[in-house]
């Protein structure tokens, strides 16, 4: 990709260089709309990457945002001590983890854009430590009025920076509306991704928002309460017969202690690489499995040098 890096945590990398790539996830994260699940513990966090390492992880895409206690400079130690190519988020979540007093909540739509622009540029949290991604966040259904304000944000953050943007769906829904919001301010529908449709298998609605070009996340792998693994490979196969291989990551997106195996949770890192990408191989061959792995992540997460 002549003339694009993905920016990591630890400089910008050519995209030919990711490797196997967990597409949706977290090492540290404090929201009020999780108020007992605070991930702060560095040295869990490098015993996470680690496992996944051990699985063959090369990257990670920490969608952590600004306000939900990302920690740069941990991220780039942890990326330092692993080995693990991480690329962190700039951008804003939903309604629900931010609290009423929070300056996300006061600000106006050109002051968080200008804070997404100054983070991709110059760096997180006062910080030379760059964001290469961009996270939003949407309700139920659809976005509220202060999510859709954010979301315009973040559209003209990614106008600005070239990078692009990752839309956290609640339960799956909503899509059709953020979609149609981003493209209204001028995003590329290349540069949309959508996180969490595995949660709203609708074949005729992924299909519908595939075939405009978008980019899905299936990112609830080895969470049985989400379903079973077995169902999202049947989803995957499904667009994949549907012609959308080149639309599709994989990611566990491990937000709670309960998820991490650090924590003593379940499933762990390990679980993308070591468990559900050789039952999908089994199933659709390694091209399409090593496309969404490898492939789509490269080529999403590059922008402009």
């Amino acid at each position: 990709m002549p003339g694009r890096v993905i920016m990591t945590v630890t400089g910008p990398i050519d995209p030919a260089d990711l490797g196997p790539t967990d597409a949706h996830d977290h090492l540290f994260l404090q929201t009020p709309a999780q108020p007992d699940d605070t991930m702060d513990d560095f040295e869990r966090a490098v015993t996470e990457l680690e496992q996944g390492r051990a699985t063959g992880l090369a990257a990670f895409v920490d969608l952590t945002p600004i306000g939900l206690g990302r920690q740069p400079e941990l991220l780039r130690e942890a990326a330092f001590r692993t080995g693990v190519t991480i690329v962190a988020a700039s951008g804003y979540h939903r309604d629900a983890h931010y609290s009423a007093g929070d300056w996300v909540n006061n600000a106006s739509e050109d002051e968080l854009t200008t804070r997404v622009i100054s983070d991709i540029n110059y760096g997180m949290d006062r910080t030379t430590i760059r964001s290469g991604v961009i996270k939003g966040g949407a309700s139920l259904n659809r976005p509220s009025a202060m999510e859709a304000l954010r979301l315009r944000a973040i559209a003209a953050a990614a106008q600005a920076t070239g990078a692009a943007i990752f839309v956290h769906t609640e339960a799956g829904t909503g899509g059709p509306a953020i979609v149609d919001l981003l493209a209204a301010e001028g995003t590329p529908a290349d540069r949309i991704t959508l996180a969490h449709m595995d949660r709203n298998p609708d074949r005729a609605l992924h299909v519908e928002l595939l075939r405009g070009g978008i980019n899905f996340v299936y990112d609830t792998i080895g969470r049985e309460k989400y379903g079973q693994d077995s169902a999202r490979i049947d989803l995957i196969a499904d667009m994949l017969d549907a012609g959308f291989g080149d639309r599709l990551m994989l990611g566990l997106d491990l937000g709670r202690r309960a998820y991490h195996r650090a924590y003593g949770g379940e499933p762990g890192l390990g679980h993308l690489l070591a468990s559900f990408a050789p039952a999908l191989r089994q199933r659709v061959g390694d091209g399409p499995v090593e496309q969404m792995l490898i492939t789509n992540p490269a080529r999403v997460l590059a922008m402009p040098a």
